[in-house]
């Protein structure tokens, strides 16, 4: 690494709290796996519990990241579609209204209403960029652009540009399969016509798509067609104040979904991919911790995002989120190997928990350890839920750990004379 003050790593165990699981004995998973290197920075850090936004408040990954990188989401937050637009590389503009879109398999009916079969028309993998360039040839409507991006698979985001567009509308996309596609309501009078222009986008991405070479090819290999795009979580662009502006020094992101890395876009953070980081169970665990090494050359703060652990808790699944627990206390190892904790300060913890009973997030504070440069530490042994609730930390907000952390590192600012 390169010469450099202080610097400091968050590491997030995405959705990592949970609540005690009977075939364990009554532990978590966190608390059952074996975890080695988190202990060890337990025993040398100082310990506590983490509330992302306030004790027993769920949040999303979006408003909990804005907590964790020093924002009141209370007042910053405009919702997520911004955020998934400029992740996949959208330009967001002031004024500009952000979605977040499934490629979709719709039925007309003979109403001519369009019954969606499947919400992600068969997980399609291929011919998205084809379909995206479509429906971008579709002209304005009212003077309203229209700009779509495929992402992964079945996703992809979409930014609406134009005048007197209002955020206050409500989704095409129905959640579940085998309904309309919902007719997109104003939830003010001032939305009346925002509701109105993307009704009819929606309807003529189906038109332009409903016979578009790549949809006739999967129709005849037996697949889905991807012949409509449906919107849902409208957000209109933030306006946030810049991360070196907010904390008087550089950062970067190491994460594997677009909707951070959206985040960090806004912030005008540096943001990095891992080599072999997909996001999933397959993900590569160690270069993403590599990689956030590598980012310590680059910033002063940095934050990385293991997104395995949340993907378990979805699926209801305790072993597997043993397992993601199990990655991410090997890529803690490749951290603590990594730095050296007499001028770097790591902390440890989750963005909120989701518990493999709830199959959601809940409401439950995660385990936080902070160990290096100016740490005192406590006498926990131990990294989990419950363990760290002894810590000196005692139980803090998402919003404290910047100031923590930018404390620790010597950085902060006084408040007062």
């Amino acid at each position: 690494m390169s010469e450099m003050r202080c610097r400091a790593l968050i590491f997030i165990g995405d959705g990592l709290g949970d609540r005690p699981v009977a075939e364990f004995g009554g532990k978590t998973p966190l608390e059952y796996e074996p975890t080695p290197n988190l202990d060890e920075i337990a025993a040398r850090g100082e310990c506590g519990l983490m509330d992302p936004i306030s004790p027993g408040r769920r949040a999303g990954s979006d408003t909990a990241h804005f907590a964790i990188l020093g924002y009141d989401p209370q007042k910053t937050y405009t919702g997520r579609g911004p955020l998934e637009a400029m992740g996949v590389g959208l330009e967001v503009q002031r004024g500009d209204l952000g979605f977040r879109c499934n490629f979709a398999t719709a039925e007309e009916q003979a109403d001519g209403v369009l019954l969606v079969t499947d919400r992600r028309a068969g997980r399609i993998a291929e011919g998205t960029r084809e379909i995206a360039d479509a429906v971008n040839a579709i002209p304005p409507i009212d003077g309203i652009r229209f700009i779509l991006e495929p992402s992964v698979e079945h996703r992809a985001a979409l930014v609406m540009r134009g005048p007197s567009l209002d955020p206050h509308v409500t989704d095409a996309d129905p959640h579940e399969e085998n309904l309309p596609v919902h007719q997109v309501e104003a939830k003010a009078p001032e939305a009346e016509a925002t509701a109105k222009a993307l009704n009819e986008w929606v309807r003529r991405t189906y038109e332009v798509l409903k016979g578009h070479p790549v949809n006739v090819a999967r129709a005849q290999a037996g697949q889905k067609p991807a012949n409509v795009v449906l919107p849902r979580g409208c957000g209109i662009a933030p306006h946030l104040r810049p991360f070196a502006e907010e904390h008087g020094t550089s950062g970067a992101l190491v994460v594997e979904v677009g909707l951070i890395k959206g985040l960090g876009r806004y912030l005008g953070m540096t943001v990095l991919d891992a080599p072999g980081a997909t996001g999933g169970y397959d993900t590569d665990h160690i270069s993403l911790a590599k990689t956030a090494l590598e980012a310590l050359d680059q910033a002063q703060i940095v934050l990385c995002n293991l997104k395995a652990p949340d993907l378990a808790g979805h699926d209801g699944l305790a072993q597997r989120k043993c397992e993601t627990v199990a990655k991410l206390d090997e890529a803690a190892g490749v951290i603590l190997h990594g730095v050296d904790l007499s001028s770097t300060v790591v902390a440890f913890t989750g963005d909120h928990s989701t518990p493999v009973s709830v199959r959601d997030h809940s409401g439950d504070p995660l385990p936080i350890a902070i160990a290096g440069h100016g740490v005192r530490p406590d006498e926990v042994r131990a990294f989990g839920e419950r363990p760290c609730g002894a810590g000196n930390l005692g139980r803090i907000r998402g919003r404290d750990i910047m100031p923590i952390l930018t404390n620790l590192i010597e950085i902060q600012e006084k408040f007062g004379a």
